[in-house]
């Protein structure tokens, strides 16, 4: 299946979007829920006929949209270097992951019952946060290579904090897999800047 550079920079900008919100989440303690909602509810999005349906709409990925604008526009003074390192990471980690057979397999697993608790507190709930941190810590994070979040001890150190925190880096894999799918790669964050400004632009 083809896809378009505007579904390849929704993607791209869901990786970012994770990744800003642990840079923030890191640093001062807290995010708004509006852009988190998305991100935790694509770990239950499992045969979407489009992309816009795992975020359940585009207008969902406002916050990816802007910093992704930043990086590829190159505006240095707006370019959060951490940001870009979780980012990075993530889709390093993605691949890292799609070859780990059983290792997807005990995330579906376990994403499934997650989802069934997910149904009866709703997607933000502290418990549903949890269990999403849960997984990606018995799984994702036990990779050689790990994204090293930067930011203030107090808030690293809040219990809450971290879940959500690995919560979303989990969102970032699941981005980072539908950045895959649709034909993305590192290289392409260097070589194909202008077909992502303007699949950007489309959205």
């Amino acid at each position: 299946m083809q896809y378009t550079a505007k579904e390849q920079a929704a993607a791209l900008s869901a990786i970012f979007q994770a990744a800003g919100l642990v840079e923030r989440l890191a640093k001062s303690g807290q995010i708004s829920e509006e852009p988190l909602e998305p991100l935790i509810g694509s770990l239950f999005v499992i045969s979407p006929d489009r992309v816009e349906d795992v975020f359940n709409g585009y207008d969902s990925l406002l916050t990816g949209r802007k910093i992704l604008n930043d990086v590829l526009q190159r505006q240095a003074d707006a370019i959060q270097a951490d940001t870009v390192r979780y980012a990075l990471t993530l889709i390093h980690l993605e691949r890292k992951l799609s070859r780990n057979r059983n290792m997807l397999g005990e995330i579906s697993q376990r994403l499934q019952r997650c989802r069934e608790q997910a149904e009866h507190f709703g997607i933000l709930h502290e418990n549903v946060i949890a269990s999403l941190a849960g997984i990606y810590l018995d799984t994702i994070s036990t990779f050689k290579t790990r994204v090293q979040v930067s930011g203030d001890l107090q808030h690293l150190q809040n219990q809450g904090n971290a879940d959500k925190i690995r919560a979303i880096l989990f969102a970032g894999i699941r981005a980072a897999i539908l950045w895959r799918q649709t034909g993305g790669s590192r290289w392409q964050l260097l070589l194909s800047r202008k077909k992502l400004l303007n699949g950007l632009n489309q959205l």
